[in-house]
């Protein structure tokens, strides 16, 4: 081809209805319905979004007031000393928020509480679950009158604890942590924010009075693209909602952003670090005002250093991506448009619901949350979702299970499988692995037994590779163990069980790894065998079960 042609040769852009078909064909026979995914929300996500998918939303985005968030990280204090020189430093290096958590209280001396009065004017802060006889709420009363207006910032509490005089600190507005933790999904959340927006806006003196001191809060986690979403869905649903009240131009109010621990883990911590990090990076991209990312070791106590990587995140974020120069980096994507508008109008669609059964408390009651919870919890259990070093590729090391006051959340997709890691090695049974054929046959299936028992804390031993039953048998008589579980290729597995259960006289109980056809499992469960361990299996019933076994025999016997 003569290089004038190849300068100016272009390539015809193929149509979805071309790379649809494309796609079809290598699906090798499956529908091309097997490329959706189902999200929490009820949402089928697409394989392709395509400008046509957007143009049929017709909603306008809403961009945040200004450019950047604030970064507000909390510190690792004992008194209010610590407190003090740890902010400090804090704010010195790229904080720039008062960020205190009145979970843990301090004890504090009236110098101390002067020195942090003027740091009050100077730095916004961001106070959270803070009751009313919390010490370092007397700082605020050192603070000259004539200085109130400086104090800026957000307190969040469910009651008033703040002394008078301070307007330019949000006190009421929409937190979705609790709710969040819950189970609520994106859809949940929102409408949930705008329940409490409706139930706020009523009680205040007027609608311009009760703009003025609200926030909502979200809790960001690990399902990215949703996220980003969700808080982008949140200013539409606003703008809406004023609109509803009669509110052409409707005032922005502070959108603060939490990295969430429903996801997090006190097995492999530093994993959290991951997780962090992506809901974090998710916030900042939805257009969050404030953000707050959540130490690695925020459930068992945090350090210095732990905090420090929570700051240096932020930091990272916006040194190195830049999107504190960008109001809406997430706008102009089709999937992630989409997606907003998606969320905007099912939101919207469960406020009203929401409002027709009687208000936010109505809803709390009506036990909705508790089966989005079960029900992710369930997906925890079988690995639909996946948790890295607490449901799939845990390591048998010594973890850390203590409780940290530092951090008030309700129920976390983990806990099961800590309840799992919490017990006593020496009380789990003696664990073997009875491999059958060559390696190259069984290994894939001993492998995944060994990274499924390891979720629970068990260690299993391997054993060699046997060509015969009677091998099997002579080596379980020496290694005398309380639980066994048999491994060979699905080709062979059949004829080695079948054989084996015929064999057997132990009372060491015995698993297969594997599923088979149901008639044939049912002659193994009728001759001896205990279960099965498979892939899509709840993980946490198997695991207990397994782990009440006691030696002599299965448990109960």
């Amino acid at each position: 081809m003569p290089i004038h042609n190849m300068k100016t040769f272009t390539f015809t852009a193929p149509s979805y209805e071309e790379w649809k078909e494309a796609a079809v064909q290598s699906l090798k026979g499956k529908p091309f319905e097997s490329l959706l995914t189902k999200t929490a929300e009820g949402i089928d996500l697409l394989p392709l979004y395509t400008k046509e998918d957007l143009d049929q939303q017709q909603i306008s985005r809403v961009t945040k007031p200004q450019f950047g968030w604030t970064i507000a990280q909390p510190v690792a204090a004992e008194s209010g000393e610590q407190f003090l020189i740890q902010l400090t430093e804090s704010l010195e290096r790229g904080n720039q928020a008062i960020t205190y958590n009145g979970l843990k209280t301090m004890v504090w001396t009236e110098p101390e509480l002067q020195q942090l009065a003027q740091l009050l004017t100077k730095h916004p802060i961001l106070f959270m679950d803070i009751q009313k006889d919390d010490p370092i709420l007397q700082a605020f009363t050192y603070v000259d009158k004539s200085n109130h207006d400086a104090v800026k910032g957000i307190v969040i509490s469910d009651i008033a604890v703040l002394p008078d005089g301070f307007h330019n600190v949000r006190t009421k507005g929409a937190d979705l942590w609790t709710a969040h933790h819950e189970g609520a999904d994106a859809v949940t959340e929102l409408a949930l924010s705008l329940a409490i927006a409706a139930e706020t806006a009523e009680e205040a003196v007027s609608f311009e009075k009760f703009t003025e001191g609200f926030y909502a809060r979200f809790a960001s986690d690990t399902h990215f693209f949703m996220e980003i979403a969700k808080f982008r869905a949140f200013r539409i649903l606003w703008k809406l909602f004023n609109e509803a009240y009669g509110v052409e131009d409707a005032k922005q109010v502070p959108l603060v952003a939490i990295t969430s621990v429903r996801s997090y883990s006190k097995l492999d911590p530093y994993v959290n670090l991951l997780r962090g990090g992506n809901a974090a990076f998710a916030a900042v991209l939805g257009g969050a005002d404030w953000l707050t990312v959540l130490p690695h070791d925020v459930l068992t106590g945090t350090s210095l250093s732990s905090n420090r990587y929570a700051r240096n995140i932020q930091l990272v974020l916006k040194e190195e991506t830049h999107i504190d120069q960008v109001l809406d980096p997430a706008g102009g994507s089709y999937f992630i448009e989409t997606l907003t508008a998606e969320l905007v109008r099912s939101a919207w669609d469960k406020f009203l619901a929401i409002e027709e059964m009687g208000g936010y408390q109505s809803f709390l009651q009506s036990g909705e949350l508790s089966k989005q919870y079960a029900k992710r919890q369930k997906e925890a259990a079988v690995g639909k979702k996946t948790m890295i070093g607490t449901n799939v590729y845990a390591e048998l090391i010594d973890t850390n299970l203590a409780e940290s006051p530092e951090i008030a959340v309700t129920k976390r997709l983990a806990e099961p499988f800590e309840n799992l890691r919490a017990r006593q090695k020496e009380n789990l049974p003696k664990t073997v692995l009875i491999n059958f054929g060559a390696l190259k046959d069984y290994k894939p299936r001993a492998d995944f037994v060994s990274g499924f028992l390891a979720v629970g804390g068990i260690e299993a031993q391997w054993s060699p590779s046997f060509e015969t039953i009677n091998q099997a048998l002579s080596w379980i008589n020496e290694q005398q163990p309380d639980y066994a579980v048999l491994c060979a290729s699905a080709a062979q597995s059949e004829s080695v069980i079948t054989d084996f259960l015929k064999e057997q006289q132990t009372n060491c109980v015995i698993d297969a790894a594997g599923k088979c056809n149901q008639e044939v499992e049912d002659q193994w469960l009728a001759d001896g065998l205990h279960g099965f361990i498979f892939a899509g299996q709840d993980k946490i019933s198997k695991l207990n079960e397994i782990a009440d076994i006691k030696k002599g025999g299965r448990q109960g016997e």
